[in-house]
């Protein structure tokens, strides 16, 4: 089992680029050798829906994707992220079966979170519901019916397919132990899905309450102290909610980045990017894109409601034709009532127009950007809106989860565009200096940004104009004691 190092990530789906594990293997070594050192395969274990998140076991792969084998094997060429959902289990797990089965007998009883027994008059009074942080209309409950012909009412944050754990019960506890020391066997990091929503307490959000979190995090990492494997938190909210992670010491996501790139390249402007770039934790992964949509909470504060507004009405025209078949928006509502935009339903490069320049642009600032970065699969092959999916009645973020087949990844990694993008991914693997010191200039017009990473004798310079998309890559040769332009 390979150990995470500072090599670009890959984020996809067991089946986005060939029908299994095997097959991504050797779509990996075929079509993009030396472009990845990490994989985040997405869930790939028996699930009941949420294109996986709603998993059923972790103790086998699903078979349709391969077994264990063929993750190890893929664990001996990439270091390996895999999921691990915290807040929340499938309805069609075996503890959640047991539970309807047996009632208040189960062992499993303790695991789900009861509405009414978590309130404590029995149903939140209008304060504590208006509170809430909702990713839903209704409030995040559903109700089941046992076999004994008792109806409960259980936390239920996201989809009817999937049910919440309470995390401080014993019942949850020995969950967690057997299945994340399972994954951890396997990989050296472990992403915390919807980490955030596993923080409840009445009066609250119910997302990411402090101290509670910290006490939800605590329980969660005990199973991995043993094997010294990492975990990395997936938080989409305010990039503040990062910073407090990095502070103590835990890997990051940068969501962030994707919206304010979108706004240099949409206005011309850096002053915003260039301050996120100088103050951003550094111990962070860095996404433009992901299996969900472009995070717009993440960058509130870095832009103000007005800059937001401006990347948003952009990109609503381009997703303008994509409308008509989106089941729901994305949205949040938040403690005062208000619905907010969550994220932004498209993908990165339609996002940009499907304008190569600013597309590569923004590719080669995240490569240059502090952290390793992670390239999402229709990301990497500059993927366009899949307007098709949502017509055959798909969820709205299956508009940014194209399947590709062999003819078209084919087609794709001959472009220019790609082929310059691949170019500089080998470059950001191999180059030493970006194991060192990074530098961001600030005194620059606005609209010109300049980014340095420096180790020994090593360094390598990104020179970009966002008005004119227009950049430059410099970098030093030790062996040949002369300054190379890539």
């Amino acid at each position: 089992m390979k150990k995470i190092e500072n090599k670009i990530m890959l984020i996809t789906y067991a089946d986005s680029l060939s029908t299994d594990l095997a097959g991504l293997e050797g779509v990996l070594g075929r079509y993009f050798p030396g472009l990845f050192g990490g994989l985040h395969i997405l869930p790939f274990f028996p699930s009941s829906g949420d294109r996986g998140f709603a998993v059923v076991n972790y103790d086998s792969v699903d078979p349709a994707f391969g077994t264990w084998d063929d993750i190890d094997r893929l664990g001996e060429k990439y270091y390996l992220m895999v999921d691990f959902m915290l807040n929340h289990a499938s309805v069609r797990c075996q503890e959640f079966n047991d539970y309807m089965e047996n009632g208040d007998a189960s062992p499993y009883r303790d695991l789900f979170i009861h509405w009414n027994e978590f309130w404590p008059g029995g149903e939140p009074t209008e304060e504590e519901l208006a509170v809430l942080y909702r990713r839903k209309e209704q409030g995040p409950y559903f109700e089941f019916t046992r076999r004994d012909g008792k109806n409960v009412k259980l936390w239920n944050t996201f989809f009817a397919e999937q049910v919440d754990i309470d995390p401080y019960t014993q019942a949850a506890r020995d969950y967690y132990d057997r299945n994340l020391r399972r994954l951890a066997a396997h990989a050296p990091l472990i992403r915390f899905d919807a980490f955030a929503y596993a923080s409840k307490r009445p009066g609250t959000s119910c997302f990411f309450v402090e101290p509670e979190i910290w006490e939800v995090l605590e329980i969660g990492m005990e199973p991995l102290k043993e094997s010294g494997v990492e975990m990395l938190p997936e938080i989409h909210e305010n990039y503040q909610i990062q910073m407090k992670m990095a502070d103590r010491g835990y890997w990051v996501y940068d969501f962030a980045l994707p919206m304010l790139l979108l706004h240099g390249l949409m206005t011309g402007r850096t002053d915003r990017l260039i301050h996120w770039l100088k103050i951003c934790p550094r111990k962070q992964f860095t996404t433009l894109d992901t299996h969900d949509g472009i995070g717009v909470v993440d960058v509130a504060g870095l832009l103000t409601d007005e800059e937001i507004e401006v990347v948003q009405k952009e990109v609503g025209l381009i997703t303008k034709p994509a409308e008509a078949h989106m089941k729901f928006p994305s949205f949040i509502k938040k403690d005062d009532g208000r619905k907010q935009t969550y994220q932004l339903m498209c993908t990165y490069y339609s996002a940009l127009g499907s304008d190569d320049d600013a597309y590569l642009l923004a590719r080669l600032v995240q490569f240059y950007a502090p952290g390793i970065p992670q390239v999402y699969y229709v990301g990497l092959l500059a993927g366009e809106n899949d307007i098709e999916a949502l017509k055959r009645g798909e969820e709205p973020r299956s508009i940014n989860r194209h399947t590709y087949s062999s003819e078209e990844i084919a087609e794709a990694v001959r472009t220019p565009l790609l082929t310059r993008m691949f170019e500089v991914m080998r470059f950001r693997n191999s180059y030493p200096g970006f194991n060192g010191d990074i530098a961001v200039e600030d005194d620059l017009e606005n609209g010109l940004l300049a980014v340095t990473w420096r180790h020994g004798d090593y360094w390598t310079e990104l020179h970009a104009d966002f008005r004119t998309k227009a950049y430059r890559i410099r970098y030093y040769d030790p062996e040949r004691g002369e300054e190379r332009e890539l």
